[in-house]
């Protein structure tokens, strides 16, 4: 059966290189797995060890890795350790997100048309939008991926809105990873901050997004890593807040009808609750997402997607119709794919 993933990573190693040569990376552990980050790059706590997974920077084992769970195409997209989300240095996060950008594109261009890339972008800082829109035009990414914070700003922040009327006029695909948790220090035990605090650090930009008017100004193509974190389970208190609290009543229509305009992943680990966000979201609203390569993602999502008992048409619209046609239709272009559709 036919499958995107849009939500997997990539490190590429020539980057990594770049970095510890600027003295940003600590590539001595790579042989393990392992690499080490400036917090000013990673925004997690210096020393921490980060995953670094072979199919990170060689794409031939990540078609293979691809092969072994029956997925055909990935979006792949720089983890948020790569962001530089944390950090106001403007030269830094510029200059790494555009060497990033162009290791990435030769990455992608290594996946015998199976790769397709989602470039980065400074978020919180001016030049933002002038490179989502070399990612587009001069790198051929079908869209980008973003985090939830950028340059000491949040996503509502007006310094954004210029990438975000670029992003609306061109349609283009955004997928958005948190890259950053709410109040650390409560965190620092248990692996919470991946656990707890990426779904609601997801929860707390997209509803700044949602009073902060920008989904009411901008029809932006946007999907949520791990099914959008706590954000649909929000949607009764977020509307109970636009009724009855004036400062929160911003918008035209409850933050619930915003919620049903974006897309959700189905990395969210649990059968009752995508079962949930596809029947409170629609079919047409959630698409397949893994997490691929980390310890925390699905390593069986043609299970996870069947599991879920629906019919051909939607199971394979959650599988690659509704990616294929937001990312401008990569896996259907090609004979290979068309013709074995028509087959089956």
């Amino acid at each position: 059966m036919l499958a995107i993933d849009v939500h997997n990573h990539a490190m590429p190693l020539p980057l990594l290189e770049w970095l510890q040569h600027a003295g940003l990376a600590d590539l001595s552990r790579s042989t393990d797995g392992i690499v080490l980050l400036d917090p000013s790059v990673s925004g997690v706590g210096k020393n921490t060890p980060l995953p670094l997974a072979r199919s990170q920077y060689d794409a031939r084992t990540r078609l293979a890795e691809m092969d072994d769970i029956g997925v055909w195409a990935h979006a792949v997209s720089m983890p948020p350790f790569l962001y530089c989300s944390n950090s106001e240095d403007s030269r830094l996060v510029t200059t790494t997100i555009a060497r990033g950008n162009d290791e990435l594109a030769r990455y992608v261009a290594d996946g015998a048309d199976r790769l397709y890339g989602l470039g980065s972008v400074p978020l919180g800082f001016p030049e933002a939008a002038g490179e989502a829109l070399r990612c587009l035009d001069d790198l051929g990414f079908p869209g980008v991926a973003i985090g939830t914070r950028g340059g000491g700003k949040e996503l509502d922040d007006a310094v954004n809105d210029d990438l975000w009327a670029l992003l609306a006029e061109r349609r283009a695909f955004i997928f958005v990873h948190p890259s950053g948790v709410p109040d650390a220090h409560r965190q620092r035990d248990f692996y919470l901050p991946q656990l707890v605090g990426y779904p609601a650090e997801t929860a707390i930009s997209i509803a700044r997004m949602i009073y902060g008017r920008v989904f009411e100004r901008f029809d932006l193509v946007m999907c949520l890593a791990h099914g959008g974190g706590c954000l649909p389970w929000l949607r009764g208190r977020l509307d109970l807040g636009w009724q009855r609290k004036d400062v929160a009543h911003t918008t035209t229509l409850p933050p619930s009808e915003f919620c049903k305009r974006l897309y959700y992943d189905t990395a969210v680990f649990d059968t009752t609750l995508l079962s949930h966000l596809v029947s409170d979201m629609g079919v047409d609203r959630v698409l397949l997402g893994t997490d691929h390569p980390f310890e925390l993602g699905d390593t069986d999502p043609m299970a996870t997607v069947r599991s879920l008992g629906l019919g051909d048409d939607d199971t394979e619209s959650i599988l690659w119709r509704t990616a294929d046609s937001l990312l401008g239709s990569p896996l259907s272009a090609l004979p290979e794919v068309h013709s074995a559709t028509h087959r089956g």
